[in-house]
């Protein structure tokens, strides 16, 4: 089992250009669409997280059940879903702004336990700035390290939700040595201003750096570099597309039993091309059409 903590919420999707074009809303929030990917590529999945009892709220838990994916950690409150507003830039690229205050997920409280047979957390985006809920899954992160659980960690900068951009960089520093592996964007590691070998240093036993349609790179703790390119498709929007390569990735993992930092040192590198592969292949899917919409495993058959 992967256990997917963090948010759930609604993209509003301009559909034409223009300050009052009318918005399509869309279920979203980065760790909502990894545990979607992981339920659609087959991986045993669970989503832990707050989920408002509103219409969005329930359309939400919906999407993840029509998914595959396990919604028992799920918890659920009386506030509104958080809300983002999607921008599409001239290539694709989506940029955001947050209707965030008092709703639901921002009250998410740690779980005395995971789901039975959890072999791995993934965490990410804006549950681990918003308070008072992003100490809460920083508890279950450390929990889960601890406890000897295959952690991974997609920061997901959204400049917009940091007040202290410097007070996020010491804290993203602080949950390293918590993380087996790290996957980020290259404008993340541009923002947080470090590199994959000042991370590794800290902790995860990976680093994986996503850049666009050039591909993605894994750096490993014994020095070794992996890239692979991307894989060419017509684009109609990104949204979706690195939360599709976190799936992507611990999917392949999973399906490897190289959920450890032994495991990840031995895959070689033959094992990360093939690995890397896979998730551009599923990303690019992704991008070939609107919204958060990861494939599912039929469609990244050979």
């Amino acid at each position: 089992m992967i256990v997917v903590a963090g948010e759930a919420l609604i993209d509003l999707v301009p559909q034409g250009t223009g300050a009052l074009a009318a918005l399509r809303p869309a279920l979203g929030g980065g760790p909502y669409n990894t545990a979607v990917a992981l339920g659609r590529l087959g991986s045993p999945t669970a989503f832990c997280s707050r989920v408002s009892h509103d219409a969005f709220g329930e359309a939400l838990l919906d999407g993840l059940r029509a998914a595959g994916v396990d919604v028992t950690a799920v918890q659920r409150g009386p506030e509104p879903t958080t809300l983002a507003v999607a921008t599409i830039g001239a290539g694709g690229s989506a940029a955001y702004s947050f209707y965030v205050e008092g709703t639901a997920d921002r009250l998410f409280s740690a779980p005395s336990a995971l789901p039975a047979g959890t072999r791995a957390v993934s965490f990410g985006t804006c549950s681990l700035v918003l308070e008072p809920g992003a100490s809460a899954y920083e508890e279950l992160m450390r929990t889960a390290a601890a406890q000897g659980l295959f952690t991974a960690l997609d920061p997901n900068i959204r400049p917009g939700l940091i007040p202290d951009a410097d007070a996020y960089r010491a804290r993203f520093k602080s949950w390293l040595p918590s993380v087996t592996l790290l996957k980020l964007s290259e404008e993340d590691a541009l923002w947080l201003g470090g590199t994959p070998q000042e991370w590794l240093a800290a902790g995860p036993s990976a680093v994986v750096i996503t850049h666009g349609g050039d591909g993605l790179t894994a750096f490993t703790a014994d020095g070794g570099v992996h890239p692979v390119p991307g894989e060419a498709v017509d684009v109609v929007d990104t949204i979706g597309a690195g939360d599709t390569v976190n799936a992507a990735l611990l999917h392949g993992l999973a399906a490897r039993d190289a959920l450890s930092p032994a495991a990840l040192a031995a895959l070689g590198p033959d094992g990360w091309q093939e690995l890397l592969r896979f998730a551009a292949r599923a990303a690019a899917v992704t991008c070939s059409r609107a919204g958060a919409e990861p494939p599912y495993a039929r469609e990244l058959e050979d």
